[in-house]
């Protein structure tokens, strides 16, 4: 017989055994696998997660609605009254003047700024204040009849019950308001905008008032500092003789410029006055010489004696033709030559004196020109000083009084425009009251409450399924513990432990017969368990009915006419003996002490086909038994004489027996209880029991509850089959199925 495990011929083949590793994290019932045997939740496994935990969803469904049923006929009516206001962008226009306050709607932001005055606390407090007498009361009542203690202040139900209301695209506002009584509704909402105009009105006069204050204050400042300046500038005209500024400029303007030009000409006259002179004196030693200067022999004077000099000088020439110098002719006409010619050198030496005196004259006029020139022009220029700072006295003194003026002015307008009554909003609709209460809303809150139910009954039924991590459907089997499942028991009631172990030979449960004929088909379908002789049987935990399910796979191969043997190999706490009502006396322990042979401890023909051998009592020391040499030697044995051998083993969550004998054996079936085990423990164990390189045939899942098969195993167990097998039972009672 081929004993070779499974993953030591994948191992030669390339072929792995489908083994897949799970983690910890886990959603809903499990996270999927990451190996070929992956699976992924479908629509119908959510669908059936509900339908199990119908009732959570019943129960929860039935709280909410209740309690919106209650809250709902158990409110008091409100009716809701609505009164409209628009906001003008911009204040109406009655005088051409600025107001003091900037109204004007330009965004979004400008916009929310008056819902937000809408909803103050001081608009509220203001329409709290206009609720007195009759109205008060009829405010009030509701509250009063409700409230243990006092009933609170006007101003809180108001800031509490109010709503403001931008309407969309538009500079429209809305004002809700919610009351029992429909009258009062709609006379608190036509009281807020009221009082939001009233208010935006107010607000402006105050404002232009104080600013009206601020102003009187500020002209009375400047009214004395311009006083102040204008005395200043007095002062600072006597103190410099400045009567009139520009007409004295004006006159040292007209002499500065008639001495500029008297400059000129006494200089002009100097240059020619000292050329003349220069002349002179180059030509004053011969007097002949100064002749030839054009403004000496151009004097009448010497242009006479020059002349008479040629005349007498020509007489002569003519009577020293006729006479001798000794003549009294020549003597008297030398004479009168020597005469004139005195007279014109005197005359010469007076005109060159005459031209050196025009130059110093020319001189000392020039000189004083210049001297008269200079002190007028710093007279100009410390006139020029004081006009400084004469211009800016009048400049500030023209600045301060144009202020002056310009705050009187602005002063006179706002207190115009305050006393004008204009107003940044106006009333669109005012509201009358509500035909209809609005809350509550009973089709809708019970739409809500039917709608919220369900809601929250799928929401715990998914939690509840998230929390609970046991081992229930095929998805946890197969995707999150890692092992196929090859077969379905049915949860068996009434019966005693040895009726169970043996409900195969006695065919009390006729589904339990066919769920281990079911199982028998499925091992025998694949060729690796179909030549499995020594197969071990485990769970995780204890109390799976791993020896029910040992037990009774047994006794299905032995009405099929393989010669089988039971070993009880769980030394600690044995079941085998009991199952089958056998004593304990003898069993493995003794053989594998040497102490007893298989032939001695072997129960035989416990039912046809069928042998056990228990285990002999309880073990101290059942790591070591287990892994004793005789052990081996007894499953040798056994190999010999049987065709199927199956084992009973201890959990693998709670000791490690069964993987000390697994590796002597040709594979392994897991058992798990359904609704029982959790998943992180059942994936651990077989996780463990893949480990060991032996292949493990499958899990076979135990208990399973047949009022909830259909939720989880449909495609395994049909529960029409009972309602078949069950009648044709009763027909041929005597039938039994092989």
């Amino acid at each position: 017989m081929d004993t070779v495990p499974k993953a030591e011929k994948a191992q030669g083949s390339g072929e792995a055994y489908p083994y897949t590793y799970y983690g910890t994290s886990y959603s809903g019932y499990g996270s999927p696998g990451h190996g070929d045997n992956q699976m992924q939740r479908s629509m119908q496994d959510y669908v059936l997660i509900l339908r199990e935990r119908a009732w959570y969803i019943v129960l929860v469904f039935a709280l909410v609605f209740s309690a919106a049923t209650i809250f709902t006929f158990t409110r008091v009516p409100q009716y809701q009254s609505v009164a409209s206001v628009q906001v003008f962008r911009r204040d109406p226009v009655v005088m051409q003047v600025q107001g003091v306050v900037d109204n004007e709607i330009r965004s979004a932001e400008d916009l929310n700024t008056q819902v937000k005055v809408l909803e103050s606390f001081a608009i509220v407090q203001r329409v709290a204040d206009r609720l007195t007498g009759e109205d008060l009361k009829a405010f009030l009542a509701p509250y009063q009849k409700s409230a243990a203690s006092s009933p609170p202040s006007p101003a809180e139900i108001i800031f509490r019950e109010r709503k403001i209301v931008p309407v969309r695209l538009s500079l429209v506002l809305q004002v809700q308001y919610a009351h029992p009584d429909r009258h009062v509704a709609a006379k608190v909402a036509n009281l807020f905008i009221d009082e939001y105009i009233a208010y935006n009105s107010r607000l402006r006069i105050e404002d232009s008032m104080k600013a009206v204050d601020d102003l009187k204050e500020r002209a009375e400042q400047q009214k004395k500092k311009v006083e102040e300046l204008a005395i200043n500038l007095q002062a600072y005209r006597e103190k410099n003789k400045m009567v009139s500024l520009d007409q004295r400029k004006d006159i040292v303007t007209e002499k500065l410029k008639a001495l500029n030009a008297y400059v000129t000409q006494t200089t002009s006259r100097l240059n020619e006055a000292e050329i003349r002179w220069r002349q002179v004196q180059e030509r004053k030693a011969t007097p002949a010489q100064l002749l030839d200067l054009p403004f000496i022999s151009s004097s009448q004077l010497i242009g006479q004696l020059v002349q008479q000099v040629s005349a007498q000088k020509i007489v002569m020439s003519q009577l020293r033709e006729h006479y001798r110098d000794k003549h009294p002719k020549m003597i008297e006409a030398v004479n009168s030559l020597a005469q004139t010619e005195r007279e014109l050198s005197r005359a010469i030496d007076s005109t060159a004196a005459m031209f050196e005196a025009d130059f110093q004259t020319a001189k000392r006029n020039d000189e004083e020109a210049r001297a008269n020139l200079v002190r007028q022009e710093s007279e100009s220029l410390e006139l020029d000083r004081y006009a400084v700072e004469y211009s800016n006295l009048v400049r500030d003194y023209d600045i301060n009084e144009h202020l002056l003026n310009s705050i009187l002015g602005r002063m006179r307008e706002t207190s115009m425009s305050s006393t004008i009554e204009t107003q940044s909003a106006r009333v669109v609709d005012r509201a009358a009251p509500a035909l209809k209460p609005f809350s509550p809303n009973i089709p809708l809150n019970l739409a809500l409450g039917f709608l919220g139910g369900l809601a929250l009954g799928t929401a715990f039924a998914f939690f509840v399924a998230y929390i609970d991590d046991r081992v229930k459907s095929s998805f946890d089997i197969e995707s999150v513990v890692g092992l196929p499942l090859i077969g379905i028991v049915p949860e068996i009631k009434r019966l005693d432990q040895p009726e169970k172990a043996q409900i195969v030979a006695n065919n009390q449960d006729k589904q339990v017969v066919e769920s281990f004929l079911t199982l028998h088909s499925s091992l025998r379908l694949k060729d690796e368990s179909k030549r499995a002789q020594a197969i071990l049987v485990t769970s995780t935990i204890p109390g799976e009915g791993k020896s029910f399910t040992t037990t009774n796979l047994a006794l299905t191969f032995a009405a099929h006419g393989e010669k089988v043997v039971i070993v009880d190999c769980d030394l600690r706490k044995p079941n085998i003996h009991k199952s089958f009502r056998l004593e304990n006396l003898k069993g493995v322990i003794d053989v594998c002490a040497g102490t007893q042979t298989v032939d001695q401890v072997l129960c035989r023909n416990v039912h046809p086909n069928l042998d056990v051998i228990p285990a002999g009592g309880r073990a101290k020391n059942p790591t070591q038994i287990l892994n004793s040499k005789n052990f081996e030697l007894m499953l040798s044995e056994l190999r010999k004489r049987y065709d199927r051998i199956f084992i009973d083993t201890p959990p693998l969550a709670a000791v490690s027996d069964a993987l000390i004998i697994l590796p002597l054996l040709d594979g392994s079936l897991f058992t798990i209880f359904f609704n029982r085990v959790r998943r992180k423990a059942a994936q651990f164990s077989a996780r463990k029991l893949l480990e060991v390189n032996v292949p493990c045939f499958g899990a076979v899942l135990n208990g399973l509850n047949l009022a909830v098969s259909g939720y989880y195993y449909a495609q395994y167990y049909d529960k029409s089959y009972k309602d078949y097998y069950v009648t044709m039972a009763k027909q041929d009672p005597g039938t039994v199925e092989r």
